[in-house]
């Protein structure tokens, strides 16, 4: 089969197409014949091994200590059932389904079953490509860590991007009222998904207006804590959820710093990263088939050019998801 191969850390030149064994299927694996994958901020940074910190702490998105767990990139995926190992009983051949899984550039893909769930009924395959890690983090952020209540005011940090066009559209369906943080050239896409208010950060800084709101969602990272905080209600919630720019720790710096601020205000402070599960994915597909979520697909590649949708996703332009079909 196909897939997109890394032997070692380095640029998106390091990325190939290559001829590889198909995975073999064991008694607990799902094997899926993956239609479509969608680009995260992950795989890049997978690629590249930054930061340097995950190399030796491990991690489930594929960081090994001089090359890449996974050798094929990708985590994220929706396709067709192809075939089920004896203990597997919710799914079965012919099932269409979406999940996150690592291995996602690939015409096949082994998982587990609890990986994975139906794919919403009004999606297309690059649609429910686009959903779990970017709609999981959103959903998590604001539902769990954020715990949004209707009727409260939210700020998208970072709206445009992938998590971020998600988290406007999940911030809704809570019965917030959503201001979204984008450039002037994502404005219109913002208000056509349902934020209510949207700031152009290039005439305005959010955080030396007047408004003030129950929960921020930082996607960016591009603001202080002191300057969110100016702008948080006494009791409101921040959550940060990105990566960093620093190639020795990213946002462990950040990390530290939230936890060591937080019990000293009234205002509470959280990092956090997303974990995929089934229950999550299936409430997804709920809001989706309910029309309350949609995701945005800002392009598509053939899985011959996936070495470039990575390469866009990593110049940070990219307006909501860039799918692989395959």
């Amino acid at each position: 089969m196909k897939a997109l191969v890394q032997d070692r850390y380095g640029s998106a030149e390091m990325l190939q197409v290559k001829e590889i064994e198909k995975p073999s299927v064991g008694d607990d694996d799902v094997l899926v014949r993956v239609h479509a994958a969608s680009v995260n901020t992950a795989d890049w940074r997978v690629m590249r091994g930054l930061p340097y910190i995950m190399r030796g702490i491990g991690s489930g998105l594929g960081f090994g200590m001089r090359a890449p767990k996974f050798n094929v990139r990708g985590i994220d995926a929706a396709g067709v059932v192809e075939k089920v190992g004896k203990s597997v009983t919710e799914l079965q051949p012919g099932d269409e389904v979406y999940g996150e899984v690592p291995g996602a550039f690939a015409e096949y893909l082994c998982a587990s079953e609890s990986a994975l769930a139906p794919r919403p009924a009004n999606l297309t395959f690059d649609q429910a490509a686009a959903m779990p890690v970017a709609a999981i983090t959103a959903l998590q952020g604001l539902r769990d860590h954020g715990r949004v209540q209707p009727g409260q005011m939210i700020l998208i940090n970072g709206a445009s991007g992938g998590v971020g066009t998600f988290a406007v559209q999940i911030g809704k369906a809570l019965g917030a009222n959503v201001t979204g943080v984008c450039s002037t050239r994502n404005v219109e896409t913002l208000r056509s998904i349902g934020a209510d208010d949207v700031i152009d950060y290039t005439r305005e800084d959010f955080t030396a207006g007047g408004s003030r709101f129950d929960v921020i969602l930082d996607l960016v990272g591009n603001h202080s804590f002191s300057e969110c905080r100016r702008v948080l209600n006494p009791k409101g919630r921040l959550i940060l959820s990105y990566g960093g720019t620093g190639r020795w720790i990213g946002p462990m710096g950040q990390i530290v710093g939230a936890r060591a601020v937080s019990p000293f205000v009234s205002q509470s402070m959280l990092n956090f990263t997303a974990k995929t599960n089934r229950k999550d994915l299936i409430a997804l597909k709920e809001l989706a088939e309910d029309g309350k979520v949609m995701p945005v697909v800002d392009r598509t590649y053939p899985l011959s050019d996936a070495a470039e949708a990575i390469r866009h996703v990593e110049e940070g332009h990219a307006r909501g998801k860039v799918v692989v079909t395959i």
